[in-house]
């Protein structure tokens, strides 16, 4: 996580802003994390929570204010930016960072963003690394296995599917925020799915393989598939942008991004919990309860973008082909969005059958 130090007192904060008139909060919180820490990337527009401090205005004054925490994954960082020279920033383990704060309800949202901390899941690996991976499953759970035909190694295929999804949505959101290099993201995203092609098929193999199984072999399956699903519809969304040569990409296209950034890596949380559904139980509703949530949101940037783009191209018949091509893109976005959702409520099933 990336803390600056504040301008006069110098301790660790988060970048922050007043509201800007008419524009989105998370788009302003964007800004303000361009101008005070130099970062740009991809905001997710449902905020994680919100936290209160006080303030000493100007005037004296010393207020209370609230504060809404929006995740944004981070894709440059900038040499130079506005508060350069006023400000230090610095990467921190979560741990770190909440310990770095002076705010209470901040640290502990920092804590809890992330308590399984996926850095593994994003570094780019092999599956066979992946599968070398020190197993997490409980002591007793092991010791039981030893005495058992071969159980397969399923949760180290869950996290390296869920590695292949989370690294496809950070090349997406390149793709629909950079202007530069969109062959390059574009590619990137194609041989994500193949990574994840490869997994899954090892996962089939795999079911058919175990004699035991972690979890009901239709739930093992429903969930790679719905995982699957997800990057799917990511590489049909870079191939209808590569088809159309399309470049106008509309803000809620990109809140749409967003979410789908945020939702890998609640995904990328969420799969190593699964090693101990019942200890974990709790966390993993709360990741699926948000996953849910953030579907609900992105249908509604789905309707307001395509209203936008039918209010500007559905009247003019030469107009009828720039917005059939948003369509398809938006509906690819949303399907995206929708197999999270699948994959957060079959978490829920094995949360129900296990914990």
């Amino acid at each position: 996580m990336l803390l600056v130090t504040s301008r006069e007192s110098k301790r660790w904060v988060i970048p922050k802003g007043n509201p800007m008139g008419k524009v989105q909060p998370h788009v302003a919180a964007a800004l303000e994390a361009e101008e005070e820490a130099g970062v740009r990337g991809a905001v997710c527009p449902l905020p994680l929570g919100s936290y209160r401090y006080r303030k000493r205005r100007k005037t004296g004054a010393s207020l209370m204010l609230d504060v809404d925490v929006y995740p944004l994954s981070v894709d440059e960082e900038l040499a130079d930016w506005k508060e350069a020279s006023e400000r230090t920033r610095r990467w921190f383990t979560l741990a770190d960072a909440a310990d770095a704060v002076e705010e209470e309800d901040l640290a502990h949202l920092i804590r809890s963003f992330n308590a399984a901390e996926f850095n593994s899941a994003t570094r780019r690996q092999s599956l066979l690394s992946a599968a070398l991976e020190k197993s997490k499953v409980g002591p007793m759970f092991a010791w039981f296995q030893k005495l058992l035909p071969a159980t397969g190694n399923f949760f180290e295929l869950f996290e390296a599917h869920a590695e292949s999804v989370c690294a496809a949505s950070q090349a997406l959101s390149r793709l629909f925020n950079d202007g530069s290099a969109r062959a390059d993201h574009i590619r990137e995203i194609s041989e994500r799915e193949h990574d994840a092609d490869n997994i899954i098929r090892e996962t089939l193999g795999t079911v058919r393989r175990t004699f035991l199984t972690p979890f009901d072999r239709g739930s093992i399956t429903s969930l790679i598939s719905a995982m699957d699903d997800a990057i799917d519809e990511m590489q049909a969304a870079a191939n209808a942008v590569d088809l159309y040569g399309f470049t106008e990409f509309e803000p809620e296209m990109r809140d749409m991004v967003g979410i789908i950034v945020d939702s890998g890596r609640l995904l990328a949380e969420a799969l190593p919990l699964l090693r101990d559904v019942g200890g974990n139980a709790g966390r993993l509703h709360e990741l699926t309860e948000r996953l849910v949530r953030m579907e609900g949101h992105a249908d509604e940037l789905h309707r307001a973008g395509l209203k936008v783009a039918f209010q500007r191209f559905g009247s003019d018949p030469a107009g009828a082909m720039r917005f059939t091509v948003r369509r398809e893109i938006y509906k690819h976005l949303e399907r995206i969005v929708d197999a999270f959702e699948d994959v957060a409520n079959e978490i829920d099933s094995i949360v129900i059958d296990h914990a």
